[in-house]
């Protein structure tokens, strides 16, 4: 059994960012740059007032000075004029230094009478002026490649003139779920039969982490109709199936998708839960096959499909991110699989956040997970752990899962 963070270097070694697309500013957010975002124009384009108040010269401002307002200078209409010794233009927050002024006094400590304004406070040179090309210059990249566009981001590249931008095209993501007994939600359910959630809430996962699912119909236990649905692979930057991946259901879902060429990567992870996932190829299209239990595929979810998205999205892939926190109750010794508790938080009369893991962790319970603010990493082999000790784990909602 191949480790959690090996399997998931694997992967990853045999994804590639998707080609590049062209779209609308708006339409950016979230969105992975593919080229960089280069400034079209100097921001600002010239030497601007941060404040309202007086342009002068600072020689001129000395305090109880009388100067003669000749202009003004609000944002966007300059003054034409230059300013010359003992005179003064009111200008207001982003209006352009007039020729001859070289600082602002602002109007907190001018005292303004009919044509003139009188110094409370002296001004110092360059005082309250922000310079030519201060945020960015004309040509300087701003946003670089491999970047996903932050609501920050979209204001810098707005601001830089930049009404288009390179993103890598969102992955396409076929989901297969296979199974006699599961129905979709609303549908007539079979005897014995269950409500298949692992389509519905990987969708969620995948479209929440930018890529674009789609949820193809059920295919039942049969290797002919398994390999009729996944003859669609082709269309797919990446084909997921959950189901029909553990010991007594392998061999039918290597037969079904060997029938349409599909290569073997590895099967089974050393973890709990989600052993028996599968890595390979269908022609040229990536398979990740997950568990069915649902806890099984959503956690497979969050170590490998996450990651996957990401690389293809054009960003590295990392390994999802963890905190330190403690654990409310004692935990036993681990086996040779690596665990991940689901688990709830909430904060101690410290500020910590604390973790207690649901008392039953069975990998058919969605209910447990849907309620769990994390999942606690427990390593192969780990020794017991007493309460309040430390653990890594992963915080769900930081993953917007």
């Amino acid at each position: 059994m191949l480790p959690v963070a090996e399997a998931r270097a694997r992967i990853l070694a045999a994804l590639a960012p998707t080609a590049a697309e062209t779209v609308a500013l708006p339409e950016a957010a979230g969105r992975v740059l593919a080229r960089p975002v280069v400034a079209r124009l100097t921001q600002p384009p010239a030497d601007v007032s941060a404040m309202d108040g007086y342009a002068l010269r600072a020689a001129d401002a000395v305090e109880g000075a009388a100067l003669a307002v000749i202009g003004a200078a609000p944002a966007g209409r300059p003054f034409a004029g230059v300013v010359g010794p003992g005179q003064a233009v009111r200008i207001f927050t982003g209006g352009v230094i007039p020729e001859g002024a070289d600082s602002v006094l602002i109007q907190e400590d001018a005292t303004a009478a009919e044509g003139t304004v009188r110094v409370n406070e002296a001004a110092r040179e360059g005082r309250h002026i922000r310079r030519r090309g201060l945020d960015f210059a004309a040509g300087e990249t701003v946003l670089p490649a491999g970047r996903r566009l932050s609501p920050r981001d979209i204001g810098l590249a707005a601001a830089s003139d930049n009404p288009w931008l390179a993103v890598h095209r969102r992955p396409r993501i076929g989901i297969l779920a296979t199974g006699d007994e599961i129905a979709l939600p609303g549908d007539p359910i079979p005897a014995g039969g269950i409500v298949s959630s692992n389509a519905h809430a990987l969708a969620a996962m995948i479209r929440g982490a930018g890529g674009d699912p789609v949820v193809l119909p059920i295919a039942r236990d049969d290797a002919r109709a398994i390999g009729e649905v996944a003859g669609t692979a082709h269309a797919f930057d990446l084909l997921v199936t959950t189901g029909g991946a553990s010991v007594g259901e392998h061999d039918l879902v290597q037969a079904a998708l060997g029938t349409e060429g599909f290569e073997l990567g590895f099967w089974q992870i050393a973890m709990r839960p989600g052993k028996p996932l599968i890595w390979g190829r269908l022609g040229r299209t990536p398979v990740l096959g997950l568990p069915g239990n649902p806890v099984s595929a959503l956690v497979c979810g969050v170590l490998f499909l996450l990651p996957a998205i990401a690389r293809m999205s054009g960003l590295p892939g990392d390994a999802p991110p963890t905190r330190r926190l403690r654990i409310a109750v004692p935990l036993p010794a681990n086996d040779k699989r690596a665990d991940h508790l689901r688990a709830s938080l909430a904060t101690d009369a410290q500020g910590r956040l604390v973790a207690t893991p649901a008392p039953v962790q069975d990998s058919s319970m969605i209910a447990t997970l849907a309620r769990a603010d994390a999942l606690i990493l427990r390593a192969p082999h780990a020794a017991a752990l007493e309460a309040g000790a430390e653990v890594d784990a992963i915080v769900l909602a930081d993953l917007g899962v």
